[in-house]
């Protein structure tokens, strides 16, 4: 892993190896919102691109995995690079504005993300319909994936992060509306405010 924290150049680079997947991951948080995403799970894809898009990042990811099989592990491991990156590039969080709220609309669905880089990880995730972990969507991505890959991403990261699924009928829609409100409320998160000198913490450390 390499990373560098400086002002406008918070940046990181993350590769991991199992015997079932290999991910090799570059972003920049002050991007924006430039992608160029294979992880071999299209619907996958989809997701990544949206969260780089609306959240301002710039994200290459390049991943192959045991898809035959599931595609399970590559999820999840990129969702651990992932977060692994975005902690690394945050640095020690000095000057960030810490909080992000965005409600997110996609034709009939209705997502809300909260995210706070608080360097405790948590996520909270309710609302979904019932049955949605089972639907498959874009071909071998299912429902359940979509939980999944927040957990990885919000304990890898640090994050403490709240989504609710306020309405939604599609599992796209769905999927996609709670991606794009994380992505949003991240945008905010990680962006520098100018009035906040050191870490945005009572306890001096995030």
């Amino acid at each position: 892993m390499t990373s560098s924290s400086l002002v406008g150049s918070r940046t990181a680079s993350v590769r991991r190896e199992t015997s079932e997947s290999h991910v090799e991951l570059d972003l920049d948080l002050d991007g924006t919102g430039r992608s160029s995403i294979d992880t071999s799970v299209p619907f996958f894809d989809h997701m990544l691109t949206a969260f780089a898009k609306h959240s301002l990042t710039d994200l290459t990811v390049r991943a192959s995995g045991d898809t035959h099989i599931d595609a399970h592990h590559t999820v999840e491991d990129v969702s651990i690079v992932l977060g692994q990156a975005i902690r690394a590039a945050l640095g020690d969080k000095a000057g960030i504005s810490r909080y992000g709220d965005a409600l997110v609309p996609l034709d009939e669905a209705l997502a809300q993300a909260v995210v706070d880089i608080s360097g405790r990880p948590y996520l909270v995730h309710s609302g979904e319909p019932v049955g949605f972990e089972h639907h498959l969507i874009g071909g071998h991505f299912t429902g359940a994936l979509v939980r999944h890959s927040f957990e990885a991403i919000s304990f890898h990261a640090a994050l403490t992060v709240h989504i609710r699924v306020l309405g939604g009928r599609d599992p796209h829609h769905i999927a996609e509306a709670e991606y794009k409100a994380f992505a949003r409320a991240f945008r905010q998160a990680k962006s520098l405010d100018p009035l906040v000198e050191g870490i945005p913490s009572t306890k001096g450390a995030l």
